[in-house]
C-alpha cells in the first residue's frame, strides 16, 4: 500500500512539474518594456528556466492577478507584466538578472523593487501596490 501510495505521489509530481513547465513563454521585448515605461505603466518582469516550479508559481500569481484584472484593491491595467528566460543572456544583461524567479519591478523608468525566489502571492501582491 506504501509503494502504491509513493508511486502516484511521484507521478503527481511529474504531471504537475511537466504541466506547469509547458505554460512558460517569454513574452518580452526591449521594445515593448520601453512603450510600457513610455505610457506610464508599473513595469513587471519575471525570469523563469525550463522546468523550475518556483518559477512556474511565481508567474502564475502575476497571471492571476493580470488575467482577474484586480488585485486586492487596485487595478491591473496600469500593470506590465513580461516574462523572459534567463538563460536569454541578451535580456538577463539588459535587467542585470543572474538568476531565475527574479521579480523585478520598474515605476517611472527607476527599479523599484527587486526579489529573488519569491513566490507568496501576499508579498508579491504587496510589492505591486507599493509600486503603484
Amino acid at each position: 500500500m506504501i509503494k502504491k501510495i509513493l508511486i502516484l505521489s511521484i507521478i503527481q509530481f511529474f504531471i504537475i512539474n511537466f504541466s506547469i513547465a509547458i505554460e512558460k513563454e517569454t513574452t518580452f521585448s526591449k521594445e515593448l518594456f520601453d512603450k510600457a515605461q513610455s505610457e506610464g505603466k508599473v513595469v513587471v518582469v519575471s525570469s523563469w528556466i525550463k522546468y523550475c516550479s518556483s518559477c512556474a508559481s511565481q508567474m502564475k500569481v502575476l497571471k492571476k492577478a493580470k488575467n482577474d484584472g484586480k488585485l486586492l484593491d487596485i487595478k491591473f491595467k496600469n500593470i506590465e507584466y513580461f516574462s523572459f528566460d534567463v538563460t536569454n543572456e541578451e535580456i538577463a544583461n539588459l535587467l542585470n538578472v543572474k538568476f531565475q524567479t527574479t521579480l523585478l519591478i520598474f515605476k517611472n523608468n527607476i527599479e523599484v523593487y527587486r526579489s529573488l525566489g519569491e513566490t507568496s502571492e501576499d508579498l508579491i501582491y504587496n510589492a505591486l501596490k507599493k509600486a503603484i
